[in-house]
């Protein structure tokens, strides 16, 4: 019994260096998610330059959609710099979303943050990877889109609940940019094409130069 007795551990009685300890700790944890906040609004003042993010359009006409997905948006960077994270308006925000690609773009429905729209015209390309903003996966876990806002080429960054969705995403995004460009690409008039090509020739001249040289007018 008495053996026993002396492998008790002793008890504690500094309880002002533990409490001193714990409050430092939590003034720590503070400062860090202070400066952390503080860094985050400053990264969207520099990004206020940004348009406000464009809004989906009346109710998509029955047949037009073609695509839909269910998962998790994990953010918006700077066209190819994963890290270079975009958080004006809200695209910093991670959240559930539901995705429908129409003819019309790529409408983004995220509960609890800003829900946007991405006009087709703007949509630039679509791809698989593995990271953006912080946030890393396996090879070909993320879905991303590449799309023009303001003066600003984004790539946002999805996740579906069923990851083998991302290849028929993919395929179809970069059909429907190719087919907006060819859309867009300018033709040009026949004729016009015909009278710009053609080099530029004076009637008046051709016609003299054209004609036999004689000397009748001089014997006479």
């Amino acid at each position: 019994m008495n053996l026993a007795a002396e492998q008790k551990s002793a008890e504690v009685t500094d309880w002002s260096a533990r409490i001193g300890w714990a409050v430092g700790l939590l003034v720590f944890i503070a400062l860090v998610y202070w400066l952390m906040r503080q860094g985050w609004k400053w990264r969207g003042s520099l990004q206020s330059d940004l348009p406000e993010l464009p809004q989906a359009p009346e109710a998509a006409a029955p047949g037009e959609v073609r695509l839909r997905l269910s998962g998790r948006y994990h953010g918006s960077t700077t066209a190819g710099q994963w890290l270079d994270r975009i958080v004006a308006h809200g695209l910093g925000v991670r959240s559930r979303v539901e995705l429908t690609l129409t003819d019309a773009g790529v409408q983004v429905v995220r509960p609890g943050a800003t829900d946007f729209f991405v006009p087709a015209g703007q949509l630039r390309a679509a791809r698989l990877d593995k990271g953006i903003a912080g946030k890393v996966l396996a090879e070909g876990g993320l879905l991303i889109l590449t799309w023009q806002h303001g003066e600003r080429l984004l790539d946002s960054g999805f996740r579906s609940d069923r990851a083998a969705e991302h290849t028929a995403w993919v395929e179809a995004v970069n059909l429907m940019n190719q087919s907006v460009a060819t859309d867009h690409t300018p033709t040009t008039d026949a004729s016009t094409a015909a009278t710009s090509d053609a080099p530029f020739t004076d009637a008046s001249t051709a016609a003299t130069d054209d004609a036999p040289l004689t000397t009748e007018g001089t014997a006479r």
